[in-house]
């Protein structure tokens, strides 16, 4: 007999549109859905006139859940693995399942999908290039002031998931750590009715939130703008070369500061020749 299939089913955010035919096609075909929450998932396998068996797995019984389910595909049968929304283990439960899946070698499928993390990146306006997905943020201010002190310097987008009744808390922290100006994207509710996208500076953004009870609701991806770091390359390379001016030839200490910073030395140099200018008036 040959082994059965995991496949980690993607299921929508909030419109229910967005499930993929090849999604619907898993869930109905499967022996099982492994779901978070099976009432939820029961609303969903409703919307599509599926009645195919649930078995629930969720943070507080997974450890107990991965021999059934290994037993259960050895023996041949197919499972789908899904969450209440969007992809499986994205801050959610199936880690241990998936790799303990893959250590008995039993073949581990993608059915992709709608995913709130990348949804909220890809409508930002922030860069997309390079980006950390940090989850969840500490229930705790210090918590959080500390996970932002942590990430204050970081040039990549940060991605964070936030609770409703903490973001006004939570951009109070931001503001203390990172500073009023830096940009923040709020996206809450992503592709249900009441989708709001507000980009703006922290400072703005809590205001906005004060002001409008009904952004304090719903499932909020927290995006915030990468540390300006060439702007603090710029200023580290501008006090390198004025220190080596106090004490060398305007060619030397652009030269010098050029192989220090790995910079162009004509532009230090033109830089000097600014520097002296204004010092000179």
């Amino acid at each position: 007999m040959s082994e059965g299939i995991l496949y980690i089913v993607a299921t929508p955010i909030g419109h229910l549109n967005d499930l993929s035919p090849r999604a619907s096609e898993v869930l109905a075909d499967v022996d099982l859905i492994a779901a978070e929450d099976t009432r939820v998932t029961r609303k969903l396998l409703q919307h599509l006139g599926l009645n195919t068996a649930m078995l629930s797995l969720h943070e507080h019984n997974e450890q107990q859940r991965i021999e059934t389910l290994l037993l259960k595909l050895q023996a041949g049968e197919s499972v789908a693995l899904v969450s209440d929304a969007g992809t499986p283990l994205i801050s959610d439960p199936g880690y241990p399942l998936v790799k303990a899946v893959r250590l008995a070698d039993i073949k581990v499928v993608p059915i992709p999908g709608p995913c709130a993390l990348i949804s909220a990146l890809s409508v930002s306006g922030l860069p997309t290039d390079k980006f950390i997905f940090e989850g969840f943020l500490p229930g705790k201010s210090s918590g959080r002031r500390g996970k932002f002190e942590e990430l204050k310097q970081e040039p990549r987008t940060l991605i964070f998931y936030e609770s409703p009744h903490r973001i006004l808390a939570c951009l109070d922290d931001l503001e203390t750590v990172m500073g009023a100006e830096r940009e923040v994207v709020v996206a809450r509710e992503l592709t249900k009715a009441f989708e709001t996208i507000h980009s703006g500076s922290v400072a703005e953004t809590k205001n906005w939130v004060e002001q409008d009870q009904n952004q304090q609701r719903g499932e909020i991806v927290l995006l915030v703008a990468g540390a300006q770091v060439v702007k603090k390359q710029h200023q580290d390379q501008e006090r390198i070369l004025g220190l080596l001016m106090e004490e060398l030839p305007l060619k030397q200490a652009a030269g010098l500061t050029a192989k220090i910073c790995d910079a162009k030395r004509n532009e230090l140099y033109q830089k000097a020749l600014e520097i002296k200018a204004s010092k000179e008036k």
